[in-house]
């Protein structure tokens, strides 16, 4: 929602709060077959993607969502080959999955192709790993492909969705969370965006229900911040049937052959402290890892 010509806030109803970045100019407007997609030129944070008015991503901090999507999961995982990643289309957490040598495919699934069209053109540096011999993107639904997909043929699942609503809304589901387990390998791994700690902790906290009701044993949220999102607090949520979750492969971050901004091994550790309040809301009812 637009509060001036010159500025972009998107406002949080139930939560009281929005937030704005100055905007130089509109580069572009269009309704897709799913959602409405706009492109700013900002005064501080870049390129800014907004979809149905809620901020996807800014070039100046889309680093630290996607590398916390990819990374911690990967190296929880002690040989992660074929990743598949829902949603996405940005293309930003694919491009971080194959910065990982031992990764042998990437496939990028997402339902509309024009967020990954006009991320080519207005986020370039996002998509460059899209023609990648290991990288295949398609544009279907995430949902359906997962149902079909063959059980064990997957280390890795990433779900880099949109908020739980329209389209996204099935990939809250415990039905979902089946199907993902369905495909996972042992120690396979689903991680997923999972909303804001301090504005929707209801959301966190039946995400960890369903996954553990969809037969994953083991749930850690990770906390990290992003500036152009509801709060500035961020998470995301990994999972997985076998695997706990707590064997990282720490002389592997240290010595890994690529840079990140946000990401090392101290960050993947932190990221796993939870304040008092979501350890409470947490553990309730729940099984200890």
């Amino acid at each position: 929602m637009a509060l001036s010509s010159d500025w972009f806030s998107e406002i949080c109803r139930g939560s009281g709060t929005a937030f704005s970045l100055e905007i130089k100019e509109k580069l572009h407007e269009e309704q897709s077959l799913f959602q409405k997609i706009e492109i700013y030129d900002t005064a501080t944070f870049g390129k800014l993607m907004i979809i149905d008015g809620c901020t996807m991503l800014s070039t100046r901090d889309n680093f630290i969502y996607h590398e916390m999507m990819s990374h911690p999961a990967l190296y929880s995982h002690p040989d992660p080959q074929r990743i598949v990643i829902i949603g996405g289309g940005d293309c930003g957490t694919l491009h971080e999955v194959l910065k990982h040598p031992g990764v042998n495919e990437a496939r990028l699934i997402d339902i509309d192709e024009r967020v990954t069209r006009l991320s080519e053109i207005y986020f370039p540096e996002l998509c460059a790993s899209n023609h990648d011999r290991r990288a295949i993107i398609s544009f279907e639904d995430g949902i359906q492909w997962m149902k079909n997909a063959a059980p064990g043929s997957v280390d890795i699942i990433i779900v880099d969705s949109t908020d739980p609503v329209g389209p996204a809304e099935g990939l809250f589901s415990r039905d979902f969370f089946i199907d993902c387990l369905g495909a996972l390998r042992d120690n396979g791994i689903i991680v997923q965006q999972s909303e804001s700690p301090f504005l929707h902790m209801d959301i966190i906290k039946n995400m960890h229900h369903a996954m553990r009701d969809a037969g994953f044993n083991h749930v850690k949220t990770l906390n990290f911040p992003q500036c152009i999102y509801p709060s500035g607090w961020w998470s995301c949520t990994m999972a997985s049937r076998t695997n706990r979750l707590d064997d990282v492969r720490i002389k592997d971050i240290n010595s890994r052959p690529f840079e990140t901004q946000y990401y090392n091994a101290d960050i993947h550790r932190a990221a796993l402290a939870l304040p008092e309040f979501m350890n409470h809301e947490l553990r309730f009812g729940q099984a200890p890892d």
